[in-house]
């Protein structure tokens, strides 16, 4: 459970101009659908997507790859398709135990990772990564809604990235009301993001949890296939987000064992791009046979 808090209240209805994209706050969606599918995945080797400080969150044995995708039709810089690809995690100096930060969220600051991020407009690339260092990128998305199944497929330059597939459930009336945190890595920071959700959704669990996840043949992504990804264990499809970003933002430096040989990705990613609201086209690539 989760209140506005009272800094965001105060200042509705007032406006804000950061790098140059002006926008009405606060920074909300609404009427916003989406699919989320959730696949227990080799907790070791989640470890090698994750920077020191975050750990896997362990269900029994496992730790979870969620895949979220957000078709956002009234938000604050325009529409766009969201693609996220994470890790479910927790932030601190140790590993927490398993199950627990489930229930005791804010003690052990459970949220998820984030490893790819893309995106529909130039404008969401420029807010996202510049203000609240989420790793946005511009890709070809789509969002399928059908009377069975839901489904986005992501493409980069004429290949399958991944493709998500989930059946529909008949019923969406479950209310929920919580704060969900990001944690993303940007100009050599680990950047911390919540979104205070209010919304609906529909839910298949273990066994009747069906849903399809595939990685193509494009070469971003094709580490994570060792991650052992087993079948879907949750799906849940959300008909109308209702949502707030967090203004405040929370950053630490990231910390290695040797000083690193490659400079990680800064500003200058973010510095000259525009305010366009348009998307790329559509996705084309097939998807291989089940």
């Amino acid at each position: 459970m989760f209140c506005i808090p009272q800094r965001i209240k105060q200042y509705t209805g007032r406006y804000s101009l950061v790098d140059g994209i002006p926008f009405k706050l606060p920074v909300n969606t609404s009427n916003s659908p989406a699919l989320m599918a959730i696949f227990p995945i080799n907790p070791e080797k989640a470890k090698q997507f994750l920077p020191a400080g975050i750990h896997p969150f362990r269900l029994w044995k496992k730790a979870l790859l969620v895949i979220t995708v957000i078709d956002y039709k009234e938000t604050t810089i325009g529409k766009y398709i969201e693609y996220s690809i994470a890790i479910a995690c927790t932030h601190g100096a140790k590993p927490a135990p398993r199950l627990l930060p489930a229930i005791f969220m804010n003690f052990f600051k459970t949220g998820q990772y984030v490893v790819d991020l893309p995106v529909s407009s130039e404008i969401s690339v420029k807010g996202g990564k510049g203000i609240w260092g989420m790793p946005k990128h511009q890709g070809h998305l789509n969002f399928e809604i059908e009377d069975n199944k839901v489904s986005s497929q992501y493409d980069l330059d004429g290949k399958l990235v991944t493709y998500v597939e989930i059946e529909k459930p008949k019923k969406t009336c479950i209310p929920v009301k919580t704060r969900a945190s990001n944690y993303c890595s940007f100009r050599g920071m680990l950047m911390k993001s919540d979104i205070l959700l209010d919304t609906k959704f529909g839910v298949h669990l273990f066994k009747k949890a069906k849903a399809r996840f595939v990685i193509g043949d494009h070469p971003r992504l094709q580490a994570m296939k060792e991650l052992e990804i087993g079948e879907a264990i949750a799906t849940m499809f959300l008909p109308s987000i209702n949502g707030t970003l967090d203004d405040h933002i929370e950053s630490w430096f990231l910390d290695y064992e040797q000083l690193p040989d490659t400079l990680p990705e800064g500003l200058e990613s973010v510095i000259n791009l525009g305010l366009s609201e348009e998307w790329l086209s559509p996705p084309t690539a097939p998807i291989p046979e089940k």
